[in-house]
């Protein structure tokens, strides 16, 4: 089997993950190029990995028929249209969450993935974490017995850039914190949500208040999926204490947990009592792994033609939750999901 090339469009943080994965880590899928509107974003990063074509230009790469592949790590507003350009031009796509802004964007990645015989995986890397697995394995052997509830959470210790703080343009903290959470809740219940009801505030972003009236950087989501299961989110920005995502389900005959918060192994004490550990500061480093197994699932499905693990329709479904949430959070009740 011969290698095939893969660009990255997008050289921020998630982007330079993605983008070590397949300098060499990543049989069969070589990274040829990237792209990123800042020309210093895309230079630092072609210079990092010794990646001959940069462009600023996403088309740039769309255009190079040497590349069967690209990784869309834009800002959400931005996938929908990269995403449908990239099918049309017969490249495989590999985009990260929050899949779009709306269902209908959702809806137009898909067909044109569909219509032009091209793979289209959401980057939903908890689906390949090994804790992840491994829990999905236990629900699946009725280790627990039925599942009543999940519940998942995420809280960022950053505060967020000022772009996020326009709803209407990052979909907010559910959108950009949460939509793991929401796909993790899909995942373990294998259902969809019925209704759902959202409450949220701003408690640590003074500055987005008097511009930004809608912004939350807290929020917590319940609801009833379809099978009759509970599910819960909590997701918060700003935490400082450092990166936090964890989930419990609650089955009618056990429980499960997920989730470590160590940075390492180490837990000191000493004689005045005091017991420390440190805590993960960034979910860069709690999900490396996952990355990776994410990033080789991806080569397996555009070398050996087989489906994504993780599709178009898995992207839509937290979109339409996130809409559904944001819609309940500014009216105030209850919103079912149809």
């Amino acid at each position: 089997m011969y290698n095939k090339n893969i660009a990255l469009i997008g050289a921020g943080r998630a982007g330079m993950i993605h983008a070590r994965n397949f300098i060499n880590k990543v049989p069969g899928l070589v990274l040829t190029a990237i792209s990123d509107p800042s020309e210093e974003a895309a230079i630092k990063a072609c210079n990092e990995l010794g990646v001959a074509k940069c462009y600023q230009d996403y088309r740039q790469v769309l255009d190079d028929d040497t590349i069967s592949a690209v990784i869309i790590v834009s800002p959400t507003k931005f996938h929908c249209e990269i995403a449908v350009e990239a099918a049309k031009a017969g490249k495989h796509i590999l985009c990260e969450k929050p899949m779009a802004i709306n269902e209908d964007e959702c809806r137009r990645m898909i067909n044109a993935a569909k219509e032009n015989n091209v793979f289209l995986q959401i980057g939903f890397m908890r689906r390949f974490d090994s804790g992840f697995v491994a829990a999905k394995q236990a629900l699946d052997d009725g280790v627990i017995g039925d599942v009543v509830l999940v519940k998942s959470l995420t809280r960022g210790p950053s505060t967020p850039k000022e772009w996020m703080y326009d709803i209407s343009k990052s979909n907010g903290p559910l959108a950009e914190v949460n939509s793991h959470d929401i796909d993790t809740l899909h995942w373990f219940t294998g259902s969809e949500f019925e209704h759902i009801y959202a409450i949220a505030g701003n408690y640590r972003c003074p500055d987005a208040k008097e511009k930004y009236p809608d912004f939350y950087d807290n929020v917590i989501l319940s609801g009833l999926f379809k099978n009759g299961m509970q599910g819960v989110i909590d997701g918060a920005q700003g935490v400082g204490y450092g990166y936090d995502a964890r989930v419990e389900i609650l089955g009618s005959d056990g429980v499960i947990y997920i989730g470590n918060t160590n940075e390492n192994g180490m837990t000191y004490a000493n004689r005045s009592g005091l017991k420390n550990r440190m805590f993960i500061k960034s979910w860069t480093g709690l999900f490396t792994q996952a990355y990776l197994a994410e990033d080789r699932a991806f080569a397996e499905s555009v070398l050996e033609g087989k489906p994504p693990l993780v599709t178009g329709e898995d992207g839509l479904n937290a979109v339409r939750v996130v809409n559904a949430g944001n819609q309940s959070i500014k009216e105030k009740r209850i919103v079912r999901l149809t």
